[in-house]
């Protein structure tokens, strides 16, 4: 339940905040006082979307502050609007999302606006209605009828795209199998053009590369004058000398590993220099096979990774093409056997929705009666559609008759504003059953109502606030008299600005707020006594 709420500069209120209780707390005000605007209050805080147009003028931003208690526990919520529109939530003191605070809040409370008359007017929304009741039988038929809209939209789709495909395929077919050919007659690897390119620039300087090689191979090995050869004879001096001392010795080990790692490097110079040949036809070849290459690259991709791709793609796609009778048979089954699991789900949920929607329209017809709307006569038509579409075969709409002896027509053409107040009150009282939300909160559900029927309705709401805490605002005497604690909105002007407050009334101030909606501003002793009896009636009748 919402036990407390604090209001900042939202709007047309400076500051303010009002504690509700258990039961039914009812908010009443003149025309203009700003009671739906603690509503909207109330909702930003649940998690509604929220702009810098809510901040009140001269303020850098709104500030709403909300506690309660969710399953046991306390929550805390906090909305920030900013004037220059950025908006933060918190739950419990911690930054949250709009996505998350809704998830939490949509269990917290439930907001019932003039929004909700025209929804219930759009037949649309009936099948919402009666799938959302008796949830542990409609809810799993639901999900496995959605699993195989989805299969067989998949299926159907896939059917589709080849059937639409058929003739373009055709004409594809030789140009696909000329480019598969011209790939698979390349024999690409990945890498080979890089190795290539290589290999190129190796036989393109072929004759500077073996100069530079020669050159440093004679100087190393020529004759007596070669570097090796001087070296070997230091090698020798040092080698005779080298058992005097430990540091001659470290010197003659050291010039060896220099001597030996040359002798090494001249065989490998040597080696190189010997498979250095310049072999022209070798030159071309490489050449030719680069610039092979490089064409499929500007007709397949600009890799050879990317070509390769391309081949799997195209010889995927030829399959498809080569073996379409094969592959539109295989998918023909398979949607025909997907159409027929949709069939007996459908089915399924249809016989599920027939029997919910019989037993609710029974419930929802008991509930008119307790609203005195006992003349009336409501039955949900649940009818087969030509096709199955995202719901189903159904098409659910909410018949009534209004009147004893006129034919059931649909809802939106023959329901006043009253009648569909009742309405929407009574399948609230259904639903608040096995929701397990714990605040219902009501703006304006007296619109068009008034007389007897607003005793009627206040009596129902103070039924329905024996499960369930309700805030309801209400402009009529009759249901502001059956409320357990009764709040007042009201505007005060300043020198340069109005405010607004919420004021919790005691018994006397109650009595005096029913009293000016009984009579106007002018209270006297004779509205006053008509608000008493009011409130005693009211609450013998509860």
């Amino acid at each position: 339940m919402i036990n407390h709420i604090s209001i900042r500069n939202f709007a047309v209120i400076e500051s303010t905040e009002a504690d509700f209780e258990e039961g039914l707390n009812i908010i009443t005000g003149e025309t203009g006082s700003g009671k739906s605007v603690v509503i909207e209050a109330i909702s930003l805080a649940l998690g509604s979307r929220a702009d810098s147009s809510y901040v009140r003028h001269g303020a850098d931003r709104a500030v709403i502050e909300l506690a309660g208690e969710l399953d046991g526990e306390e929550i805390v919520i906090t909305r920030e609007i900013s004037a220059t529109g950025k908006n933060l939530c918190r739950l419990n003191g911690r930054l949250s999302t709009l996505s998350e605070l809704n998830e939490t809040c949509r269990r917290l409370a439930d907001i019932h606006g003039q929004y909700d008359n025209q929804s219930l007017l759009n037949p649309e929304n009936h099948i919402r209605l009666v799938d959302s009741f008796q949830p542990e039988i409609i809810s799993p038929l639901r999900r496995d009828f959605d699993e195989a809209y989805a299969a067989y939209q998949n299926a159907k789709s896939k059917l589709v795209r080849l059937l639409d495909q058929e003739s373009d395929n055709r004409r594809k077919l030789d140009f696909y199998r000329y480019e598969q050919t011209e790939i698979h007659k390349a024999a690409l690897r990945p890498g080979e053009d890089e190795e290539l390119s290589q290999r190129i620039s190796l036989l393109q300087n072929s004759e500077k590369i073996f100069a530079g090689i020669e050159t440093a191979y004679d100087l190393l090995n020529e004759g007596d004058t070669g570097a090796l050869n001087a070296l070997g004879t230091g090698l020798h001096a040092l080698q005779t000398v080298s058992g005097y001392s430990a540091e001659l010795q470290n010197l003659t080990e050291e010039f060896a590993d220099i001597y030996y790692r040359l002798e090494d490097l001249s065989s490998s110079l040597r080696n190189l220099r010997e498979q250095i040949t310049f072999a022209p036809e070798e030159l071309d070849g490489a050449i030719a096979r680069l610039d092979l290459i490089d064409n499929l690259k500007k007709k397949y991709g600009s890799s050879i990774e990317e070509i390769l791709a391309y081949y799997d793609r195209i010889s995927g796609e030829l399959n498809q093409i080569e073996n379409y009778d094969e592959i539109k048979a295989q998918l023909q089954k398979e949607t025909a056997e997907a159409e027929a699991l949709l069939v007996r789900r459908a089915e399924a949920l249809s016989a599920a929705r027939k029997k919910s929607a019989a037993i609710l329209a029974e419930a929802i017809q008991q509930e008119l009666n307790d609203l005195n709307f006992s003349s009336a006569r409501l039955v949900i038509n649940v009818e087969r559609n030509d096709a199955i579409g995202s719901d189903g075969f159904d098409a659910v709409e909410i018949m009534l008759s209004a009147n004893k002896g006129e034919p059931l027509k649909p809802l939106a053409r023959i329901a006043s504003g009253g009648e569909i107040s009742r309405i929407m009150l009574a399948i609230k009282n259904i639903t608040g059953t096995y929701d397990g939300i714990p605040t219902m909160i009501f703006d304006e559900i007296d619109a068009g109502i008034s007389g007897i029927t607003a005793s009627v309705v206040g009596r129902k709401l103070h039924q329905i606030a024996e499960a369930h805490q309700i805030i309801c605002i209400t402009h009529l005497p009759q249901i502001a008299a059956a409320g357990d604690t009764h709040y007042r909105i009201f505007k005060e002007e300043g020198a340069e600005s109005t405010f607004t407050s919420v004021q919790r009334l005691s018994e006397s101030e109650t009595v005096d707020e029913i009293a000016r909606l009984l009579g106007g501003d002018n209270i006297t002793e004779t509205t006053r006594k008509s608000a008493i009896e009011l409130l005693r009636a009211t609450r013998e009748k509860a």
